[in-house]
């Protein structure tokens, strides 16, 4: 380890304690870290960086527990890192460790990746059998990347976010680098994020209008995960808040990856596409009380981490509520500043539009359990920034499930309503009250509290689990790539084969698993909520029955785009999003009350049973849902006058009619009568041919006769009756 001895020829002033991180001003930067329980911080300048430190310097001013100085004549591009002294006493949360080079929790870029699976980066001697007792003195400084100073100034060119009503959003949820890492993407960089703006016009395309991108905070790879050859591919191990991943980026020059980053987003804006990040606030890359010493743990462990166990014990280990070996402790107000910070940064300077938070129950933890009214929830909720983004929450962790409990402020991803339309397309009993709640907006979980229908996000599939073809292609997880004998992921897919385990050229099964596959693609599109498709499943992209393909940075999960080219499903799903555009009752604020709400004799939302009686909701062998929309009850309620935009004039009035039948066997429905002046047409038939199954708009066929429909088993019926 180099000496810690202070050596510089540079001007060093005391600088201010705000703001945090490494800050350009006034002919130098301004270093500030926060650690309540050092002893001693040394700021390191690099030049190269793998080379040795240019000058230590002591940051001898403190100012509530801030350590900071300003030092002239350096500037953006300047590299840096720390080093903090300070005691070694596991039994009272305490780790620091003087020869672990430590990142800047504020750095807004890093020079590389994290080399955790070298050896030299670990808190303890591995060949110790005392691990929690022993001190490991090896130098990590040669399996650490370095911090960058930054220049926030950017030609944004009159960037604006496109500031969409969220019940407007059709959310396509992708990997920034699986997206164009294939060969066969054709983008001049693959898998960087100027290889993902080439493919914008594909999303336009399709209609979607935000993306919900996976983790690109700067990310470390397990030393569990590198020892079987493989890598954390998903992200979810940040190691920096504020910077974007490297990797990601052409690494064209040093520090290219932010730049890159804001051109990504900026023309994502210029195409009105939205642009939402999965932020991972419950936990770092350190791991447990065996994991790397990286960042937090070397600057101010009791501070940033939840501890458990006994002071007077042989030490305090982490709270793991995430299941990744720690947790940050959101009630200390250091660690809700830096998350606040980091929110800012992302909306301020890189012009995010909102945020969907991994784990989020971690967010809310309290002495007692999760509490809405948690401190963290409350700063978001009275910063003038964050409270003017959007905020998702995935309302889970390690051992709470909070569906429907977030504060008003929060949409969340609805696990409800994946688990309920997976086990109803696929035809099990006893689902249909539960279906008649999701598909209206899940008013069960969010009216209460004065949320709106749109505040539920709705998803069949994500990251986290099975593609769509895999849903209908495969009874079993078949994670055997990822060389954990097949034991992680879920065994509980709510999936089907059709009668053949994986691939399979039986005409027959095909077919099948294309109907079930449109049958979800109508169940999100046409229901209440906000929808969110999987990136891929578009066109049917497989993974090969792999249900948690984190570590599969390969063709497992990377888009094959000899798959998408004018793929027949692909073109039902881009008609399924622009009939949801066309249509305001399916993307309404209120939930449906099925009530009249304009005196035409129609309500709002009518259910019928096959029959045209009653549905039976509580009959468990009944299978086939038929519901009737009016969409004279929405006339122009879609949220733009309340963005300051004039409201669009009343839609011409039309009703809808859906039978959705996941029953084996064919169902003869009985059709409501029409408004006087209209008749029905069929939209979609997804038991027809392709092309059939939903024709282009003015195609549709006429109902004859127009009294009744015979639903061919497991398909979705869409017909509607408007005007003119």
């Amino acid at each position: 380890m180099p000496s810690l001895r202070p050596d510089t020829r540079r001007v060093v002033l005391p600088g201010r304690p705000w703001p945090l991180g490494a800050t350009p001003r006034d002919g130098g930067v301004n270093f500030a870290l926060y650690s309540q329980h050092a002893e001693e911080v040394f700021l390191l300048l690099y030049e190269r960086p793998d080379g040795e430190p240019t000058d230590v310097i002591r940051l001898e001013r403190v100012t509530r527990h801030i350590r900071h100085a300003f030092v002239a004549g350096v500037g953006p591009g300047q590299l840096y890192a720390y080093r903090v002294r300070g005691p070694y006493d596991p039994a009272h949360g305490l780790r620091f460790n003087e020869h672990k080079l430590l990142l800047d929790p504020y750095a807004r870029e890093l020079t590389g990746k994290c080399r955790t699976g070298d050896g030299r980066l670990l808190g303890w001697d591995e060949r110790s059998p005392d691990r929690d007792f022993s001190f490991d003195a090896r130098d990590s400084a040669p399996a650490m990347p370095r911090c960058l100073v930054v220049d926030d100034a950017f030609d944004w060119r009159g960037d604006a976010p496109p500031d969409l009503p969220f019940e407007r959003l059709v959310i396509y949820e992708v990997h920034v680098k699986g997206f164009t890492a294939h060969s066969s993407s054709g983008v001049r960089h693959p898998g960087t994020y100027p290889g993902f703006v080439e493919k914008i016009p594909y999303l336009v395309d399709l209609g979607i209008n935000a993306v919900e991108l996976l983790p690109v905070h700067e990310h470390a790879v397990e030393d569990s995960v590198a020892a079987r050859g493989l890598t954390n591919y998903w992200g979810y191990n940040t190691v920096g808040f504020f910077a974007p991943e490297w990797s990601y980026s052409t690494r064209s020059r040093p520090g290219c990856q932010v730049d890159e980053f804001k051109t990504l987003v900026r023309e994502l804006h210029r195409a009105g596409i939205e642009v939402l990040l999965d932020v991972v606030y419950n936990h770092s890359a350190e791991g447990s009380e065996l994991g790397p010493t990286l960042s937090f743990r070397g600057i101010d462990n009791p501070t940033y981490y939840v501890l458990e166990g006994d002071p007077q014990g042989p030490a305090r280990r982490y709270a793991n509520f995430t299941g990744c070996g720690n947790s940050l402790d959101l009630t200390q107000p250091p660690v809700i500043r830096l998350v606040m910070d980091s929110l800012r940064y992302w909306v301020e300077t890189m012009h995010i539009d909102g945020f969907r938070f991994d784990l989020a129950s971690v967010l809310g933890r309290v002495a007692g359990g999760f509490d809405r009214s948690a401190s963290f929830f409350g700063a978001v909720s009275q910063d003038p920034v964050l409270s003017r983004v959007k905020l998702i929450a995935e309302p889970w962790d390690l051992g709470t499930y909070q569906v429907g409990n977030f504060p008003i402020d929060w949409g969340e991803w609805n696990g409800r309503y994946r688990d309920t339309m997976r086990r109803f397309a696929r035809g099990d009993a006893g689902q249909l009250a539960d279906v008649g709640c999701r598909l209206t907006g899940s008013a069960d979980l969010y009216a209460d509290d004065g949320r709106a229908a749109y505040h539920g996000v709705n998803f069949v599939t994500c990251h986290d689990g099975f593609t769509l073809r895999d849903l209908v292609s495969f009874d079993r997880k078949h994670n055997e790539a990822n060389l954990e004998e097949n034991r992680d992921g879920s065994d509980d897919n709510a999936s089907w084969n059709c009668g053949v385990e994986g691939e399979t050229d039986d005409g027959e099964v095909v077919r099948l698993r294309g109907r079930l596959a449109r049958n979800h693609v109508c169940h999100l599109l046409f229901s209440l909520g906000t929808p969110m498709l999987l990136g891929g499943d578009e066109f049917l992209r497989t993974q090969g029955g792999n249900n948690n393909a984190y570590c599969q940075d390969n063709s497992i999960s990377w888009f094959d785009w000899g798959r998408a080219g004018d793929d027949d499903f692909r073109e039902f799903v881009r008609r399924a999003i622009a009939f949801r555009a066309r249509h305001p009752i399916l993307r309404r604020r209120r939930f449906l009350r099925g009530c009249d709400g304009d005196a035409d004799g129609f309500a709002d939302c009518t259910w019928f049973s096959p029959e045209g009686g009653p549905v039976r909701w509580d009959d468990p062998e009944s299978r086939t849902l038929c519901w009737r929309l009016d969409g004279g009850e929405e006339p122009a309620e879609t949220g733009e006058a309340s963005a300051g935009r004039a409201a669009p004039p009343a839609p011409a009035r039309y009703q809808l009619f859906l039978i959705l039948n996941p029953d084996p066997r064919l169902q003869y429905v009985r059709v409501p009568g029409p408004p006087a002046g209209m008749s029905w047409r069929r939209v979609i038939d997804t038991s027809l041919p392709p092309g059939a199954d939903f024709p282009a708009p003015g195609a549709e066929a006429r109902l004859e006769p127009a009294d009744h429909y015979l639903v061919n088993p497991r398909s979705t019926v869409v017909l509607i009756a408007r005007e003119g």
